[in-house]
C-alpha cells in the first residue's frame, strides 16, 4: 500500500513540478526552472520534517508519501546534473559554476529558512 501512496503523492510533485517549469521565466539558458524548484523544495522539505513530522501525528505511510514522493518527484537532482554538464559542454563554465554554487548553497540556505520559520512557530 506504501507504494500507491508514494506514487500518487509522487504523480501530484511531478505535476506541480511541471507547472513551475512552465511558469518560471524559462527565455535564459541558465536553467531558472530547476534551480527554482529544487530551491522551493529545499525549503518545503524543511517544514515538512518540522511541521508535520514532529508536531502532527501522521503516520508513517503519510509521512513517507509526502517526504519521498511529492517532494522528492518535486525536486530533481538529475536534471540539474544533465542542465550543468550541457552548460560546461556548452563552453559555459561560469554559469555552470554558478548554477551548482546557488543549487547548493541556496538549497541550504532555503532550509535554514524553513526550520527557521517552523522554529519560529513553535515558539509561539
Amino acid at each position: 500500500m506504501i507504494y500507491l501512496w508514494v506514487g500518487a503523492a509522487g504523480a501530484v510533485g511531478a505535476v506541480l513540478r511541471y507547472l513551475v517549469g512552465m511558469y518560471v521565466y524559462s527565455g535564459s539558458v541558465f536553467p531558472v526552472a530547476t534551480l527554482v524548484t529544487n530551491l522551493i523544495g529545499s525549503f518545503l522539505l524543511a517544514i515538512f520534517t518540522t511541521v508535520l513530522v514532529e508536531r502532527w501525528p501522521l503516520s508513517p505511510m503519510v509521512k513517507t508519501a509526502i517526504g519521498t514522493g511529492m517532494i522528492g518527484s518535486f525536486t530533481t537532482f538529475s536534471t540539474l546534473s544533465v542542465e550543468t554538464v550541457a552548460l560546461f559542454e556548452g563552453g559555459r563554465t561560469g554559469l555552470a559554476f554558478l548554477y551548482i554554487a546557488l543549487s547548493i548553497f541556496g538549497g541550504l540556505f532555503m532550509s535554514r529558512i524553513g526550520f527557521r520559520l517552523t522554529e519560529k512557530e513553535g515558539a509561539q
